[in-house]
């Protein structure tokens, strides 16, 4: 694992567990990118403001309490008698907010606090321990509203009750909510913005998409950062120009096989016109291969381009090319077709081209033919197997080459043209899926899987 992280991190400059954690999408890397900075600012302010804050505000705050506690033991010292006490009293409650009572011949339980050092409490109780040296306990909390300060005297214990607020500060928690309000407001600010940009990347890239298969989309707008503003008009441009050629070969080839065909009609005609002879025969035999040869070649470079694509039921197109295949190859075995209807955008004179090339080139090479259609997650597969005598591993990229035969030999009717694999792959990637070549493990020949996304 250790070499595989130091592995990735020499490709890539991020430490594999890193990459998992990482958000997939550019909108959460980017406000990752903002919001982690942001965060650790914030928390390294505050671990500072509070390491200095806290401390010395509480201490300066609990002196006050502690001066004034002292002052009214002091007076009480000075002036022991009860009508004196009457009036410091009514002095510390006027002038300091501290409630007095007495309590005579009453005595402290022992008692043992486990506070944290911070605690504004544990201060106060510490200041108060070495201001008047005497045992002192204190009840509440900095929930309550009023905390009890008891001082143990010689034969009596004050019990002094002061409000909570005097021990804390409100600018602490001002300044948090200040801190976390701004940090929701800013964090909203960048994520909007940053949903603009993203929406415009992710329009570029579904437009991109949808025009890879072949869909006819119109061009994006240009809207966004500078960067993206490029890109969007880097691909309107390259969708001008890919379907202006596609017009022009198209219109070529409309002309190619006009020119092509013509001849092909005359020498048929003369022929169908000559008195029938085994010369005649072996010619119209080769306008016959001529015929197909120049079937194939145009379908090829045409490429089914032209073709609108619509709402397919899969399922039921299948169906009926596997009944119409049946007729000329009835050992074709056909499994998977009791689903529910299967609807995609897809071409379907392409589809039902790409499909029978596959069947083709398995009946020509096998006796038994096996046609699956298998639903994943994500993909349907179009499966065609038989049990011929396969493609080697090392040649299965070759046999998708244009005019490339695994036969030696130039014989159409046993080796083809060599551009039935072409065009189902080429069908296939249009569609946004691909052709792949194994074992059969049914059959064992040939498996050719056409792959289409859900």
């Amino acid at each position: 694992m250790a070499r595989l992280n130091r592995l990735h991190l020499r490709l890539f400059g991020t430490p594999l567990p890193v990459r998992k954690l990482a958000p997939r999408g550019l909108l959460g890397r980017s406000l990752l990118i903002l919001v982690t900075p942001m965060v650790l600012l914030q928390v390294v302010t505050a671990i500072i403001f509070y390491d200095r804050h806290w401390d010395t505000v509480a201490r300066r705050l609990a002196e006050g309490i502690v001066g004034d506690i002292a002052t009214v033991m002091d007076l009480m010292t000075r002036f022991p008698s009860s009508a004196d006490q009457d009036w410091i009293f009514t002095l510390a409650r006027n002038q300091m907010g501290l409630t007095v009572t007495f309590q005579d011949g009453a005595i402290l339980a022992n008692q043992q606090y486990d506070q944290p050092d911070y605690d504004m409490l544990s201060v106060l109780e510490q200041l108060l321990q070495d201001r008047v040296e005497r045992p002192v306990v204190i009840d509440g909390s900095l929930f309550d509203r009023t905390i009890q300060v008891k001082v143990q005297l010689s034969t009596a214990v004050l019990i002094i009750e002061t409000p909570t607020k005097r021990l804390y500060s409100s600018t602490t928690y001002i300044f948090v909510l200040w801190m976390v309000g701004t940090s929701l407001v800013l964090i909203g600010i960048a994520t909007l913005f940053l949903t603009n940009q993203v929406r415009s990347i992710r329009r570029l890239a579904d437009s991109a998409e949808r025009f890879g298969k072949g869909q006819d989309v119109p061009s994006i707008k240009e809207e966004g950062a500078r960067e993206v503003r490029q890109a969007a008009h880097a691909f309107n441009v390259m969708r001008e120009r890919i379907q202006r050629q596609i017009a022009q070969r198209t219109e070529m080839l409309a002309g190619v096989s006009h020119d092509l065909r013509t001849p092909l009609t005359r020498m048929k005609l003369q022929l169908a016109m000559m008195p029938d002879s085994p010369d005649a025969a072996d010619l119209q035999e080769d306008v016959a291969e001529m015929e197909r040869m120049v079937e194939g070649y145009l379908a090829f470079a045409r490429g089914e381009g032209t073709e609108t694509v619509v709402e397919t039921d899969l399922t039921d197109l299948v169906d009926q090319l596997a009944g119409r295949f049946r007729r000329t190859h009835p050992s074709l075995q056909v499994r998977g077709l009791n689903i529910p209807p299967l609807l995609l955008p897809l071409r379907p004179t392409a589809i039902e081209r790409g499909l029978s090339n596959l069947l083709s080139n398995a009946a020509r090479h096998g006796k038994t033919v096996r046609l699956s259609l298998r639903r994943r997650t994500n993909w349907v597969d179009l499966v065609v197997e038989d049990d011929g005598p396969g493609i080697p591993a090392n040649r299965r990229e070759d046999v998708f080459r244009a005019f490339w035969r695994a036969e030696a030999s130039r014989n159409t009717q046993t080796g083809g043209i060599g551009l039935g694999l072409t065009i189902a792959r080429d069908v296939a990637r249009v569609h946004g899926g691909d052709i792949l070549l194994g074992d059969s493990k049914a059959l064992g020949g040939l498996e050719a899987t056409l792959r289409l996304p859900l």
